[in-house]
């Protein structure tokens, strides 16, 4: 892995350096678009609309129109201001764990010891542990100011940014308003749906099968061109069970009853 950014966690008079690493990565095949007339490769081209010339990335600024005027912000300009030349990862506040919804979570990022010695990471690591706290950290990156959670993973530090207040919709839904009751019957036997599909969580039980199958496809189109048979690369086709729930005691029931065979089988 290659750091994208160094800096230093600081909390009270405690400086922690750090080196910053994104911790996810995109494990979807790669694809590209052509044209189906003819297989060509469609590109895009940054044409400036006042002199029609294909501009190159490094010569692009951005620009403000508030209606009736353009600022154009260069790359100096942004560079300029304060919050982007800070190297701090400022802890705002430490919080229950579980007062952080994870609707705001956004992208996660390790963070790695960048001095001889560790000892103020593994302090703060530790003290985090302890104290079943999570940390709300503020830093910039990339020109945005970021808010963040700083949690422990493992051994190790990581950031989990976190969307602010007012990019998380609120929502009410009418037909919630007038929900029906349910009964203890329902809820009995929902209860016992769930117990029957207990069982710890083990990330890598898991798979993306749509990745899985596309990658099936593009072997299989690579091995015997546009003329292949779907049904014998991916299996005949079979119709799912659905459609609306009439009785839902019965679903529950039968649903509860085919988790047990499903189990026993297994």
């Amino acid at each position: 892995m290659r750091s994208i950014w160094k800096g230093a966690l600081t909390f009270g008079l405690v400086n922690v350096p750090v080196k910053v690493y994104a911790a996810t990565e995109d494990h979807d095949v790669p694809l590209h678009q052509v044209h189906n007339k003819d297989g060509g490769r469609i590109r895009y081209q940054r044409k400036c609309e006042v002199c029609g010339e294909v501009v190159a990335y490094a010569d692009i600024d951005r620009a403000y129109d508030d209606g009736d005027r353009t600022v154009v912000l260069t790359d100096e300009d942004l560079k300029a201001l304060p919050s982007e030349r800070s190297r701090e990862i400022d802890v705002v506040e430490f919080v229950p764990t579980e007062q952080v919804d994870p609707i705001t979570f956004d992208k996660a990022y390790y963070l790695e010891p960048d001095s001889k010695s560790p000892k103020a990471y593994v302090l703060l690591r530790e003290t985090l542990q302890r104290t079943d706290r999570t940390a709300i950290v503020r830093f910039s990156l990339r020109q945005k100011t970021r808010l963040a959670a700083l949690r422990v993973r493992g051994d190790v530090l990581m950031l989990q940014t976190l969307l602010w207040a007012d990019e998380v919709r609120e929502v009410s839904f009418p037909s919630l308003e007038d929900a029906p009751k349910v009964s203890k019957k329902e809820l009995d036997m929902s209860a016992s749906l769930v117990d029957s599909y207990s069982g710890d969580f083990e990330p890598d039980e898991f798979v993306d099968e749509y990745q899985k199958e596309l990658r099936t496809l593009i072997d299989a189109k690579l091995e015997k061109g546009d003329a292949i048979d779907t049904e014998a690369t991916f299996g005949e086709e079979t119709e799912e069970e659905g459609g609306e729930v009439i009785d839902l005691m019965e679903a529950l029931r039968a649903s509860v009853e085919k988790s047990r065979q499903k189990r026993e089988a297994g």
